[in-house]
């Protein structure tokens, strides 16, 4: 029984259970399948990562204050974020990987680093 690939419809030569006729095919077939999901993803790891570098560069001693007025400046997304952690005084912090913030009063900002 002879097999098409389902890329480029060329004649598949090989195993019985091979699907593509190349890597490349099955690569360009599965880019191809996964677009649309991908974007969101990336452009969702963009916007962490950003986040991180704000946060990374306006805490470099693990321990700092900010105001929310500067991290906007440098871009930063308030609506990304990794992780929630909730203290048992009810604290609320945000963090993206190892870089938190802590909203405080008049809009400034704890920012900690999460030690593991």
């Amino acid at each position: 029984m002879q097999k098409d690939c389902p890329e480029c419809g060329e004649k598949i030569i090989g195993r019985a259970d091979k699907k593509f006729c190349s890597d490349y095919c099955r690569n360009a077939f599965n880019n191809k399948l996964n677009k649309d999901s991908k974007n969101l993803v990336r452009n969702i790891n963009n916007r962490l990562r950003k986040n991180y570098r704000i946060l990374e560069e306006l805490n470099p001693k693990e321990k700092t204050k900010t105001t929310k007025s500067r991290l906007i400046s440098k871009g930063f997304d308030f609506q990304f974020f990794t992780s929630i952690y909730t203290t048992k005084a009810g604290t609320v912090y945000y963090f993206v990987y190892d870089q938190g913030y802590l909203p405080l009063e008049n809009e400034y900002y704890a920012l900690v680093k999460r030690n593991s």
